[in-house]
């Protein structure tokens, strides 16, 4: 019965948000906008607070990236605490997260993702009378951090390498990260000849790369800004050659 009232919850969110196109807020308010787990730590933990003027009923749960899937056959090595929840007016409620020692690997980061579903309490409607009820989600990212890793996490945008390709008459920017630590960008641009082209945003994982395309090719000099979100969500911008 509990699979099948998660599995129910989540479709609703899912019908709900693709069958209307209204402005909607949140009521439940997160403490964080990511989480770092060490590897060391016997548990973090994430507020919630209901800012909103009614109860609300929150289910959260944890994937790897599957933001479709089905709660109940996500397996992740973490144990969620509580995974669903009442949160009154003005109230709070603290999830705690505890790492289970599972599978996960010991050389790089690892990021999953923490859901907040908030389902507001059933709408008292005269009869006949039509309305919408809506569930909303939040989503924050989790990043699982090993002991001992090389370098640190807010030095890890300055070691990106930048790149341009050609390929079929079109340029891209490529962003190499040979840390261990994931990087994430609000926003990347070049700068050279007295122009600033913004390409986009994105994450890189740990040594893996990420394409950007571009519409105007680089000249010599040109540099590559990135805004990157460091551990605590504050923005930090770093400035790299381009090799071209």
């Amino acid at each position: 019965m509990k699979k099948a009232v998660s599995h129910l919850l989540f479709c609703g969110v899912l019908l709900v948000s693709s069958a209307i196109a209204m402005p909607v807020h949140a009521a439940i308010v997160l403490s964080n906008t990511r989480v770092i787990y060490e590897s060391d730590a016997a548990e973090t933990s994430v507020k919630l607070t209901n800012n909103g003027a009614t109860p609300v009923v929150v289910q959260s749960w944890l994937d790897r990236g599957e933001i479709n899937k089905d709660p109940s056959l996500i397996k992740v090595p973490f144990m969620l605490t509580p995974t669903m929840t009442r949160v009154e007016p003005g109230q709070g409620q603290t999830l705690r997260l505890i790492y289970t020692g599972e599978g996960v690997r010991k050389d790089r980061e690892t990021v999953y993702f923490l859901n907040v579903l908030e389902i507001p309490p059933k709408h008292k409607s005269k009869e006949g009378e039509n309305y919408v009820q809506v569930a909303l989600r939040t989503r924050i990212k989790v990043f699982f951090r090993p002991e001992g890793l090389e370098g640190t996490s807010i030095g890890a945008p300055a070691e990106l390498n930048w790149s341009i390709v050609k390929e079929d008459g079109h340029f891209s920017l490529i962003g190499f990260n040979p840390t261990p630590y994931y990087v994430s960008m609000s926003e990347v641009l070049l700068e050279g000849a007295g122009r600033s082209q913004r390409v986009g945003d994105g994450m890189i994982a740990p040594q893996a790369s990420l394409k950007f395309k571009i519409s105007v090719p680089p000249v010599a000099g040109t540099t590559v800004k990135i805004s990157s979100v460091d551990d605590y969500g504050a923005i930090r911008e770093t400035s790299s050659p381009l090799e071209l």
